[in-house]
This record gives structure tokens, C-alpha cells and sequence, in this order.
């Protein structure tokens, strides 16, 4: 399943959680860190447990839950989620994902992997990158094995880092390359930070453009309104979904004519043309089942 879009919703908000699959985002992701009042922990788990629980919420999408950091409140966490009862069952099969905010090293989230598998809980985590330890660490907390996404946060790194966030973003630019980098060698997704104006639909596409360009696979979002241009941008447009599938007929053709070179539209066909292609119609494929 792609991840275009990965929408917060707050964990101590039923009302939001029960409605947040309709929004169409690819991700929905309970938050019990930023959120909730640090005095709201305890009910926000309970509220968002019997969500899960809920034999009527069966959504679409992938289910996640951002956790609060590494440590006793992320145990806290799961324990709520995850502890024992027949609710606590119900809960787990509805739970995709957990997100671990504040990464800052490959040892946080093998921690989460382990706390996760005390309560068997078998589900991948995204990794939310935005320190500056967060991100010169980007490549060993990709390689954990139970790591299936890099999730950068720019407005948490610029205050860690005392930058001043602009609207060209060029204080983050290096780190926000830095992540793609780390997803693509460790093989996992690489998720771009929010756009705070969830008024400015313009500034969102051009910023998630942007994104796509920088090799993103998606895009987190605070709000319903910024799932569908989200979605859009991370979409191959048909023009392109028709050259990959033009690139892989022909790659198909010459390998059955033992050729190891052939051209398509005119252009020289090689390795990293071909990588392209596959990916442009496998997210192709898996945007048109959603």
C-alpha cells in the first residue's frame, strides 16, 4: 500500500479518529505525542484503544499510532494499547503501525521493536527523524530490520538545531535530502515533513512537488483539506505511467531478444531508467487500488 498521504489526527478526539478514514489519506495516524496535554495521556490511550477496538471502525487505510519517545512513556503507551483483555486483542488486529517520534538513534527504535514484541505486536515502525542527532543517524535507524519508513520532521529540527524556518526552507534542505538519501540505501519509504498553513492549498502542492522531486514517496498532513493535493502529487500522472509501461514492454521484448540495450521515444534505455519505470507503475498500480 502507498503512503502519499500521512494524516495526524489527535489521539484524545474519538469523534475525529472514527471520521479520520473518510479524509483518504493512505496513512492515519493516532497521535498520543504532540497532541494531547501531558495531563490527557491516560484517557488519550484509552480513547484511542477502544477505536481500535471497535468492531464497526474498519477502515481502508493503514492504522497507526504515533507513540510518545523511547522510554517509560512510550511503554506507558503500549501497555495501554496493547495490554491485556479481549479489547486489548481487538486493538492490536486493527493496529498497522507505530510512529516513533524523536529518533535519535538506531538503539531508540530497536527499543520500541523490542517493547512491541513483548506484547507481540509484529508491526513496522516509522521512524520520525527531527534532530539533529535524528538525522546523522538517519542510515543506522533505517537499517533496523523492524524500520519501514524515515519520517522527517523539519519544524522540530530547525528549533533543535535554533535555525529559522523560511518559506524557501533552505536551512533544511541538507538534512531533508539526508533522509531520502538513508531511506533509498536502507530499501524503506521516506515521508516529507507538514506544511503548517493548511489555508495555503497553493503552497502545499508546490512544497509537495517539490518533494516528489526530491524523491519523496510521501507527505505528512495536519488536516482533511491537505490529503487530496497530497494524493495528487504523489499520483504519476498518465503521460508518465504510459512511458514506464512503454520502458518495461521494451525491456521485456529485449530480454526475450537476449539484447541488453534498447531505446524508447528516441532515448537510450539503462539500469536506472528501468528503476524508474518500475517504480512509477508499481505506485501507479497501488494509488488505483485506493
Amino acid at each position: 500500500m502507498p503512503r502519499r498521504s500521512v494524516m495526524f489526527t489527535p489521539g484524545d478526539r474519538p469523534e475525529m479518529m472514527r471520521k479520520a478514514p473518510t479524509a483518504g489519506a493512505d496513512v492515519i495516524v493516532f497521535d498520543l505525542e504532540d497532541a494531547v496535554a501531558p495531563d490527557a495521556k491516560a484517557e488519550a490511550r484509552q480513547e484511542v484503544r477502544e477505536v481500535l477496538a471497535d468492531p464497526d471502525f474498519a477502515p481502508d487505510c493503514e492504522v497507526c499510532v504515533r507513540v510518545n519517545p523511547t522510554g517509560i512513556a512510550a511503554d506507558d503507551d503500549l501497555r495501554g494499547l496493547l495490554g491485556n483483555g479481549e479489547e486489548a486483542r481487538d486493538a492490536a488486529e486493527t493496529l498497522d503501525a507505530v510512529m516513533l517520534p524523536k529518533t535519535g538513534t538506531a538503539g531508540d527504535a530497536e527499543t520500541l521493536a523490542d517493547l512491541l514484541a513483548e506484547r507481540d505486536a509484529e508491526v513496522p515502525i516509522l521512524a520520525l527523524v527531527e534532530t539533529a542527532a535524528g538525522i546523522l543517524a538517519a542510515e543506522d535507524i533505517a537499517a533496523v530490520p523492524e524500520v519501514d519508513a524515515l519520517v522527517f520532521g523539519a519544524e522540530d529540527l530547525a528549533a533543535d538545531i535554533g535555525a529559522t524556518r523560511t518559506d524557501e526552507g533552505t536551512e533544511v534542505l541538507h538534512a531533508r535530502e539526508h533522509v531520502v538519501l538513508a531511506a533509498s540505501a536502507a530499501g524503506v519509504d521516506a515521508i516529507d515533513t507538514v506544511y503548517t498553513d493548511i489555508e495555503d492549498i497553493g503552497g502545499l502542492r508546490e512544497e509537495t512537488e517539490f518533494a516528489v522531486e526530491l524523491g519523496y514517496d510521501g507527505k505528512m498532513a495536519i488536516h482533511p483539506a491537505q490529503v487530496s493535493p497530497i494524493n495528487e502529487s504523489f499520483t504519476p500522472d498518465p503521460e508518465r505511467v504510459e512511458w514506464a509501461e512503454r520502458v518495461l514492454e521494451a525491456k521485456a521484448q529485449a530480454d526475450a531478444e537476449g539484447r541488453g540495450v534498447f531505446r524508447v521515444d528516441g532515448e537510450m534505455i539503462d539500469a536506472p531508467l528501468i528503476a524508474q519505470a518500475e517504480r512509477v507503475v508499481e505506485y501507479a498500480e497501488a494509488a488505483a487500488e485506493r
